[in-house]
């Protein structure tokens, strides 16, 4: 009889617990999208580690990547706007595989009327190009021969170019030269990357993608033949650069590179105030406002003058040139006592009045601040160039809007700058993955303007709930679209906005300052010089901050799931203030995000409460229990407004 009523209360125990088990946590609501199984599933990463990417994050010990030296020779026709001339190229097969041909990229080829991205531009207002332009362009690929003079067969399809080798390229280190003489006419405007602006002294021609560049070969997709069509930008192979640039006498020319014959190509006051320049932190001018009408600021003698540059270890080269431009420079001191030289060239029309003169003073600051804050700046000069291109970045120049002033030139300088890091530095692949690069610029870009200039142009702190507003709304592609597959209007919002907001969040509230910065940090020198895929980022920042974020990437990267945070109900411990409360919230949508909560009392007293993002890991609605004394009249969730909330009326709770 005993051992019965034993039994019995055992059974009356297990009932009651499992009574309040059932209470307290299945917690499950009628009206919730959130399914803790698809956000916090076990499984994310698809690929495990291999010899080429470590499941750390970092390369792998037989990580390998192929590299291409140019030589480059070219003529500008400033009448005719055409440019013309040879590109030699080394190219080195690192690869455990043979290779019978290359491919290589014309970018150019997109000016072209019948090109595929021509063709594919909807009617309307788009940033690539027009359907009333009357332009058309594209290489003219005079020859491709083999370094013994031999023709090689070659096959151009819209923007790329197959390439049949003299010889098949063994694996691990065999090479080939190839010579291509070619020529083409610069676009006026040339989808907002390249192009010609007209001022009062002079044309401004900005040059990019004018040579055939070698498409990237690697462990993930070999060669890597996206065409080209606008929205999606580049992936290059690294190696070093040797450029002469003929123009006419009258026109000075920039370029992302070392200048190697100054004496030849300046005046004797201009050299002396570039070596000045060298050795001051305040902008030095080496040709004024004034000057730009006097012939006597030009070597005279002369009806042209070939410019010599060298840029090593970079992914790709850009030039500017003029007979308008100022010409001013100053020191950048970088990390570990080394220096750089920061040089704006810009027309009269954008002098004065806080706008260009002030070019200089913005590009030293934006390098020191980024060199010292997350890796140093690699290139020996950083030219900010002037331009009919409103935002454009290649190594160690960049072209700016010429009417930009103020915070709007800050901005513009600061962002295309801020590219060194991404993608010049940590070379990934912006066909594809347009946020690796715009997205982590424009997150750097948030402190790197905070910090300017004692605040100058400091911003207010974001509001997440005007951001989830324009930003989480029905039908918008996940982050991890292609900027190809994205509506135009929507890549300002996922390749920029979308993902610093994103970073910002990582840092401020999930990790915290000091583990993301480290994280980040270690990211960037893993990565630097090398080809990173969104996972390899994934991976690194997991590693380096000890903490499992795939419901993070999935809600912010993979997906488009918002965020909705609800406070349900509060109520007391038998009914008793004094005892303590216990609220209730719920998680309304898909996106699970850590809980902050602000709750006051009848005195005016505030507490916080702040709560994981595990909470989530098993629940729709959590209730957790807060010390109290006295009654409670509200409880507020995420009350500075850190999270991207879409339903914010839904997080506030007050007593009746």
């Amino acid at each position: 009889m005993k051992y019965l009523l034993y039994m019995f209360k055992k059974i009356s125990i297990l009932i009651s617990v499992t009574l309040f088990s059932v209470h307290v946590f299945a917690q499950e609501s009628a009206t919730s999208k959130y399914s803790y199984e698809e956000a916090f599933a076990p499984v994310f990463y698809t690929q495990s580690s291999n010899g080429y990417r470590s499941a750390s994050g970092k390369p792998g010990p037989n990580y390998w990547q192929n590299t291409v030296d140019y030589h480059i020779q070219v003529r500008l026709d400033e009448q005719q706007k055409h440019l013309s001339g040879e590109v030699i190229l080394d190219y080195t097969n690192n690869s455990p595989d043979s290779l019978a041909f290359m491919w290589l990229q014309l970018d150019q080829n997109l000016f072209a009327k019948e090109s595929r991205g021509m063709r594919s531009i909807p009617v309307g207002k788009s940033r690539y190009g027009s359907h009333e332009t009357p332009f058309d362009g594209g290489y003219t690929i005079k020859s491709v021969k083999s370094s013994n003079g031999e023709e090689l067969k070659y096959t151009v399809t819209d923007t790329r170019m197959q390439v049949f080798l003299p010889h098949t390229l063994a694996p691990k280190g065999d090479q080939v030269k190839l010579q291509i003489e070619y020529a083409y006419t610069i676009p006026d405007y040339g989808s907002d990357r390249t192009g010609i602006l007209t001022t009062a002294n002079g044309p401004i021609f900005s040059v990019a993608q004018w040579y055939p560049r070698v498409c990237v070969y690697d462990d993930l997709l070999g060669w890597n033949v996206q065409p080209y069509t606008g929205p999606g930008e580049f992936y290059l192979e690294y190696g070093n650069f040797d450029i002469a640039i003929t123009a006419p006498a009258k026109q000075i020319v920039v370029c992302g590179g070392e200048l190697l014959n100054p004496e030849e190509v300046y005046t004797k006051e201009q050299l002396k105030r570039w070596e000045q320049a060298k050795n001051s932190d305040q902008t030095v001018l080496i040709r004024s406002a004034a000057e730009v009408l006097q012939h006597n600021s030009r070597p005279t003698g002369k009806k042209e003058l070939t410019w010599k540059f060298n840029l090593k270890n970079s992914r790709d080269v850009a030039w500017a040139a003029s007979s308008a431009f100022i010409i001013d420079a100053a020191r950048i001191n970088l990390p570990t006592h080394k220096q750089a030289l920061a040089i704006s060239a810009y027309p009269v029309e954008s002098n004065g009045n806080n706008a260009w003169e002030r070019s200089t003073e913005y590009t030293k600051a934006s390098i020191e601040f980024n060199s010292n804050k997350w890796y140093p700046y690699p290139y020996p000069v950083a030219v900010n160039v002037a331009s009919a291109v409103a935002g454009m970045e290649y190594p160690a120049i960049v072209f700016c809007g010429n009417k930009a002033k103020g915070p709007e030139l800050w901005g513009v300088t600061d962002h295309e700058f801020g590219h060194t890091w991404f993608p010049m530095i940590v070379g990934s692949n912006e066909r594809l993955y347009a946020w690796m690069d715009e997205g982590f610029n424009t997150f750097i870009n948030t402190l790197a303007t905070d910090a300017f200039n004692h605040g100058e142009y400091k911003k207010p702190k974001y509001d997440g709930y005007v951001f989830a507003a324009k930003t989480f709304k029905e039908g918008v592609e996940p982050i991890m679209t292609t900027p190809q597959g994205m509506k135009e209007s929507n890549i300002g919002t996922l390749a920029y906005y979308k993902p610093q907001m994103g970073l910002t969040l990582l840092r401020e509230q999930i990790l915290g300052k000091e583990r993301f910065d480290q994280a980040f940090r270690t990211y960037i020198r893993y990565w630097a010089y090398k080809h990173p895929t969104p996972y390899d980022f994934f991976h690194t920042i997991e590693n380096v901050a000890g903490e499992n974020l795939s419901w993070f990437w999935r809600s912010w990267f993979l997906h488009n799931w918002k965020l909705d945070q609800a406070v349900e109900e509060v109520s007391y411990v038998d009914q008793d203030a004094k005892q303590g409360a216990l609220i209730t919230i719920a998680n309304l949508e898909q996106m699970p995000m850590p809980v902050i909560a602000e709750v006051t009392t009848t005195s005016g007293k505030r507490s916080r409460i702040n709560l994981p993002v595990e909470i989530w890991e098993r629940n729709q609605v959590f209730t957790f229990k807060t010390t109290t004394t006295e009654p409670i009249v509200s409880v507020v969730l995420d009350p500075d407004h850190v999270f991207p909330d879409i339903n914010p009326s839904n997080n506030t709770w007050k007593a009746k």
